[in-house]
């Protein structure tokens, strides 16, 4: 799964990475993200793609209910995406990116986890696979965006940490994600260089602790490294 992530990006960068369109903005740091809160979300528009601010965790079209009835629609599996009720019209025609810096795992037994932080080695942020969406607020009439990101099976690399990771999508096929006919061919583990790892604070672990404070991902010290099982 994909629980935590960070976004500390520029425009001009992503503008590189994306061919986005629009008018450049200041893009906040965020360095503790969590499901239900707003993040950055590539999607196509005319003439390129566009970067809109979302609710992390999918509401579809179709939700009738309070938002807090919602089940956890954070993460969608890469095998069952195309088929579950809460997901399959979006991965039908609202395909989007979610640019990450990087995303955190956690090791070890409950009460006593070990979180890691896991980026990219050429210090490009990650192009991660996600779907979005549109819902009509029935209280308020409000018009909620929302997205999700996707996760499959882990490469063997990060299966020394979690049997599962987020799709990471070369930059070079975003476009083909978006808007290709074959998306499915997309949906795979990502290649076992893609990623770098080290252990960061226990701070991380409470949710919204830190979110501006860039030292959640500095390497922490440890008396004992971690060994792959």
């Amino acid at each position: 799964m994909c629980g935590r992530f960070t976004q500390h990006l520029s425009w001009e960068a992503l503008h590189r990475l994306a061919d986005l369109i629009g008018q450049p903005r200041n893009l906040a740091p965020h360095y503790n993200i969590a499901p239900t809160t707003r993040v950055e979300v590539i999607r196509p528009a005319g003439g390129g793609n566009e970067l809109v601010p979302m609710r992390w965790g999918l509401v579809p079209s179709w939700w009738k209910k309070p938002l807090n009835e919602l089940p956890s629609t954070f993460n969608a599996r890469a095998e069952t995406v195309g088929e579950k009720p809460m997901f399959r019209s979006a991965f039908k025609s609202r395909r989007c990116i979610i640019p990450a810096s990087g995303f955190y795992e956690w090791t070890g037994k409950r009460g006593a986890r070990t979180p890691h932080y896991f980026s990219s080695p050429d210090g490009r942020p990650f192009a991660l696979a996600g779907l979005w969406e549109s819902w009509r607020d029935p209280e308020s009439d409000a018009t909620v965006d929302s997205a999700t990101i996707i996760v499959g099976a882990a490469n063997q690399w990060m299966s020394c940490f979690h049997n599962r990771m987020p799709v990471i999508l070369d930059w070079r096929d975003v476009n083909a994600w978006m808007v290709g006919d074959d998306p499915d061919s997309l949906l795979r583990p990502a290649a076992e260089n893609r990623l770098q790892e080290w252990i960061v604070s226990p701070r991380v672990n409470r949710s919204g602790v830190g979110d501006a404070d860039s030292s959640l991902i500095e390497p922490l010290m440890c008396d004992v490294m971690f060994e792959c099982a």
